[in-house]
Formats: structure tokens, C-alpha cells, sequence
């Protein structure tokens, strides 16, 4: 029977995370260190998906997938802030100085498994965002092709429009959920 545990982090404890996103800024101030961010981040997925985790621990740092997605899609065209602001976030899970060393048995991927849920809650609107994006371009594609026409004719033009209206969206809400009340982990 499942149960459902909660866990109060402090200010201070949402610090230290805050500490390594800016950890991550600063790492990822050239080309090079960026990607390598980037292709650890995947590792670590794909990590995830073969070695036994607890489950509670392997459906969160799955879900860091969608943050890579996001990043390397070149027809969702986020900003280069925006990029390196989620390679920032992705650094913790690279960062050999994290809270539980990935090594420790058992317990090795609890804190990434925490900080991965701290992540998602905060890009909650971008990655919903990018969601609606993949599923447009997947049904627009598909109504093209029912239709006998080409999806790739005219494909920057369709992805645009819709692209455009999402990413202000995003930028919207992201403007509005800085100025709210309460402390807020500074990803984008």
C-alpha cells in the first residue's frame, strides 16, 4: 500500500540548492562546460533507468528528461538565458559536492530525487508549456499528413505562431510568479 511522506525543507535548506544553481551559473559561463552539464544530466537519466532505484527516487530524475527536451529542441528556440538558466539547474545533479554522494547506496540519489522535484515544481509552467508545444506540433504534423500535405512545407511558419504565443505566455507567468510572495528558488 503506498504512502504518501512530506517533507518541510527550510530556508536554509533551499539554499544550499540555491548555492549550487549559482554553482551552475558560474560553470557554465563557456560553450564546452555547458554541454558536458547538459550530457552528465543525461547520463544520470539514463543512469536512472537501468540501476535499481527506489521508484519514489527513479520517476523523479526521469521527469528531469523533459528539461534536457526543452533545451535541445531547436524548434522550441528558447533564449540562451533561458537555456543556461535549466543547464544551471541541471548542475547540482553533476556536482560531485552534492548533499548525499551519488556512491552511498540506497540513499546516494535521495537528495537528487528531492532537488528534481524542486525543479519540476518550479519550471511547472514552462515544461506544461512545452508539453502543449510537443502535442501541437505532433497533431499539426499528422493533420498535414492526413490531409496529403507535406508538414515540412511551411513548417516554420505553423510552429511560429503557436511557438510565439507559448513562449509569451511563458515569460508571462514567469513575470508574475517572481513578483509573488515567499521565497522562490532564482532558475530563470
Amino acid at each position: 500500500m503506498p504512502i504518501d511522506i512530506t517533507i518541510t525543507l527550510s530556508d536554509d535548506d533551499l539554499a544550499r540548492f540555491q548555492e549550487s544553481i549559482d554553482k551552475g551559473r558560474l560553470a557554465i559561463s563557456d560553450t564546452d562546460a555547458a554541454q558536458q552539464i547538459e550530457e552528465q544530466a543525461n547520463e544520470l537519466i539514463d543512469k536512472a533507468r537501468v540501476i535499481d532505484l527506489p521508484n519514489f527516487i527513479s520517476e523523479r530524475l526521469l521527469k528531469l528528461q523533459v528539461l534536457i527536451n526543452m533545451i535541445s529542441d531547436d524548434e522550441w528556440k528558447l533564449s540562451d538565458d533561458e537555456r543556461n538558466s535549466i543547464r544551471s539547474a541541471l548542475y547540482y545533479f553533476v556536482d560531485a559536492d552534492d548533499v548525499i554522494p551519488d556512491h552511498i547506496p540506497g540513499i546516494g540519489f535521495l537528495d537528487d530525487a528531492i532537488y528534481a522535484e524542486i525543479v519540476i515544481q518550479e519550471l511547472r509552467t514552462e515544461i506544461r508549456l512545452y508539453q502543449e508545444f510537443c502535442q501541437f506540433r505532433i497533431a499539426e504534423e499528422t493533420r498535414r499528413r492526413d490531409r496529403g500535405e507535406d508538414p515540412y512545407v511551411g513548417r516554420e511558419d505553423w510552429i511560429a505562431e503557436k511557438r510565439s504565443l507559448l513562449h509569451s505566455r511563458m515569460r508571462e507567468r514567469r513575470t508574475l510568479r517572481s513578483g509573488g510572495r515567499g521565497w522562490r528558488m532564482r532558475l530563470l
